[in-house]
């Protein structure tokens, strides 16, 4: 999969639910996480993160929303059961993003939904742990972004193996003109 993601909390409480936030973004290949004025420590946080993404992942943590900074290009996406919002299964992720979700008794902030290039909702009936939402959203992002043999039509696994990669025509540097790529030699057979 190409390109990058983090993902982050925003006024969390709970640090058991970062924790285990941070536990699935570590297992998702999450390239950062970070805190936005949050009461967590990595101690109790570790009571779920069994995996101590912490120690693994680039971990930051933002007194505020102003001081959160993102890498150049990253596209800063918010996690948020709003009446106009994505919903997720619609939402085309950016190849470079961070995702922010929300305190458990509240919503993000109305600076951060602001600074939010994007706000996406998960279409359920009520909010969901943000745990378990930020793995939601994570899961999402890995199917609609790498690849995976077509879903089988019935019930089960697939019916054929994925696709091979097809590479595209050799570009020459000056000009970059495209050549076609030679076709592949055939292998001979041998009859007795």
């Amino acid at each position: 999969m190409r390109g990058y993601f983090g993902i982050g909390v925003e006024g969390i409480s709970k640090a058991r639910n970062v924790g285990s936030l941070f536990r699935s973004a570590h297992a998702f290949g999450a390239s950062f996480m970070f805190t936005l004025n949050a009461t967590y420590t990595r101690a109790e946080g570790n009571q779920t993160d069994t995996s101590q993404a912490t120690g693994h992942v680039p971990f930051y943590d933002f007194p505020d929303t102003a001081s959160l900074i993102l890498p150049s290009d990253c596209t800063l996406v918010g996690i948020e059961l709003t009446d106009d919002a994505i919903e997720l299964p619609s939402f085309h992720h950016p190849a470079q993003a961070a995702y922010v979700l929300g305190p458990e008794k509240s919503s993000l902030s109305p600076a951060l939904q602001d600074r939010c290039d994007f706000i996406v909702k998960i279409p359920t009936k009520f909010c969901v742990n943000v745990g378990l939402a930020g793995a939601i959203v994570m899961y999402d992002r890995t199917i609609s972004m790498s690849r995976f043999a077509d879903r089988a039509v019935q019930a089960g696994g697939p019916t054929e193996p994925m696709a091979a990669h097809k590479h595209g025509g050799i570009y020459s540097r000056k000009g970059m003109k495209k050549f076609e790529a030679p076709p592949p030699v055939a292998e001979s057979k041998i009859i007795d």
